[in-house]
């Protein structure tokens, strides 16, 4: 509607529509007339075009917009960084309609010259172009997770005798994934492969395939996938070569041989025998990553990998009193009733006023509402939080007298994120430093697929971390896992605590739980060091004696 310059208060009365529907609790079709009626912000017009769209399931007014839009404009559209008004300007001055006419455009100069962009908005938009042609074709595990799992389930259809395993990055449990892979294990490699031609959901390229291997692409998805073939004598050697990095195999097991010189050798009927067998202490498929595994498994010091159920409490949520879409009630009751024994809301602090942060009289209203909740609800606990911004000189942006009312502080940056690698890690140290943060809120910023993070010198802040007792948070929603997994046994070395955090803004939200504790585990995070596999009561006192640390050394 901006794009085609609509009325303003229509643009913004549909967007005042929308914001009221995300955040409610029903589906849209689910909901009757007067039910609709009563939503903040569906007037006539709105309420009308609603009714057509249940009615008819179409949107008259989307279509006509969308007849008269070039395709390739809803792609420049998810360019970061530009809006409707500077995608109609290259539009009609540039006669943009495609991300690679813009980036044509940006390489001639063109765009820089045009009015309202210049030569840093030019170079900015080039990079975005480039970040999302980068990862073109591919996945966050999370959203292809479902897919390659039915996937997998087909191909175990086609072949019920066969050895049959999930290898590549989904075993290694990427963060992204770029292509999905398996390993089948037939008696005899001269026969059964003719089997993947049923296989009708996949376009199988026969110029990229070959006797041990067939490669192909989902039909309707960007997905590549491949399947190996070996004799079920050779399975499990392979597996373990097609389910470790290149760095992993190459990793030495003695001064005689590495991981890959060693599979060579002989078979083994399993995994763990192979890693038995090499004195090694087993290396689960996440870990093999050359990333010091193989060190450690010499020593057997790698610990027993944290599980969805060592995990005790939830921290770092959203309630309706910021931008969360359930009330704290529904929050805590959904958390207790999943077997948690505690609750850490976390809503946004007053500087992020785009998402309802909290001034000081809504604190003080949320404290009272958790204190009667807490009566109500024990022995169940939801402890005062705030998700507290990082401004740009490193400080919180609350007064410590407020800061001092909480029970745990997540700090957090979330604007003025076109930082260098010295102003980013400059202003997290600051932060770090304030007695008050007791979480490092996704260190980096990043969005997988989306935008690259602000760059940072993870060694300085993990050690700052560890100066100043801060747990670092493991942010599990999928499009952040930050901190990054390739971090965790640096925190860990350096006696670092870290805590699986949802981010949850919705109830459907902690079920993201499961993805920060993969993250952990190829980490490779125990349950000890996570900072949230404490129970009600060792987290209460932590939180107790950490007050009490911070007001005796400010009096």
């Amino acid at each position: 509607m901006e794009l085609h310059e609509e009325n303003s208060f229509k643009v913004r009365s549909y967007q005042s529509a929308l914001n009221s529907l995300d955040r409610g609790n029903d589906d849209l079709m689910d909901l009757s007339d007067s039910e609709l009626q009563k939503i903040p912000g569906i007037g006539k017009s709105i309420f009308e075009a609603i009714i057509a769209l249940k009615e008819t399931d179409s949107f008259p007014l989307l279509d006509e917009l969308l007849e008269k839009t070039p395709t390739g404009i809803l792609e420049i559209l998810q360019i970061k960084g530009l809006g409707p008004k500077k995608v109609k300007l290259l539009w009609e001055e540039l006669g943009i309609t495609s991300t690679h006419e813009l980036m044509e455009a940006c390489q001639s100069g063109k765009v820089a010259n045009t009015k309202g962009f210049g030569a840093k908005t030019q170079e900015t938009i080039i990079q975005n172009l480039e970040f999302k042609a980068s990862n073109a074709g591919k996945w966050l595990y999370a959203d292809i997770e479902e897919t390659i799992e039915k996937l997998g389930q087909e191909l175990k259809g086609l072949y019920p005798d066969a050895e049959i395993a999930i290898v590549g990055e989904f075993a290694r449990q990427m963060e992204i994934i770029a292509e999905a892979e398996w390993l089948i294990g037939l008696e005899s490699l001269f026969g059964g492969k003719e089997k993947l031609k049923k296989w009708e959901i996949i376009d199988w390229d026969m110029s990229a395939s070959g006797p041990f291997a067939w490669r192909g692409k989902v039909k309707d998805i960007d997905l590549q996938i491949t399947v190996h073939f070996s004799s079920k004598k050779d399975f499990a050697g392979r597996k373990i070569a097609l389910s470790s990095s290149p760095m992993h195999l190459a990793e030495l097991v003695d001064d005689k041989g590495s991981i890959s010189d060693r599979l060579a050798l002989k078979n083994f009927s399993s995994e763990k025998e192979f890693y038995q067998i090499n004195e090694l202490q087993f290396i689960p498929a996440e870990l093999r990553e050359g990333y010091g595994e193989v060190a450690l498994a010499k020593e057997k010091k790698i610990p027993e990998l944290l599980t969805d159920q060592d995990l005790k409490g939830i921290l770092h949520n959203h309630s309706t009193y910021s931008d969360g879409k359930h009330s704290l009630r529904q929050m805590a009751e959904a958390c207790r009733d999943l077997g948690y024994e505690y609750l850490g809301i976390s809503d946004h602090s007053r500087t992020a006023f785009y998402a309802g942060g909290l001034e000081v009289e809504r604190i003080q209203k949320q404290h009272r509402e958790i204190d009667s909740l807490n009566e109500e609800m024990a022995p169940f606990k939801i402890f005062k939080g705030i998700e507290s911004d990082i401004l740009p000189d490193g400080s919180l942006d609350y007064p410590d007298e407020v800061l001092a009312s909480f029970d745990f502080i997540v700090s957090s940056i979330h604007s003025v994120l076109n930082m260098d690698i010295k102003k980013a890690t400059t202003r997290l140290l600051r932060a770090i430093e304030n007695p008050y943060t007791t979480i490092l809120g996704h260190p980096t910023g990043r969005l997988l697929l989306r935008r690259a993070g602000y760059p940072i010198d993870h060694r300085i802040i993990i050690d700052a971390c560890a100066k100043n007792n801060v747990v670092i948070e493991i942010n599990a929603n999928p499009w952040r896992l930050d901190l990054d997994w390739r971090w965790v046994r640096y925190a860990l070395d350096q006696g670092v605590k870290l805590s699986i955090n949802p981010d949850a803004h919705e109830i459907d939200g902690y079920a993201d739980m499961k993805y920060g504790v993969l993250v952990g585990r190829k980490g490779g995070l125990g349950k000890e060091m996570t900072f949230n596999s404490m129970s009600l009561s060792e987290i209460e006192k932590y939180f107790s004696d950490r007050k009490k640390a911070i007001s005796s050394n400010t009096n």
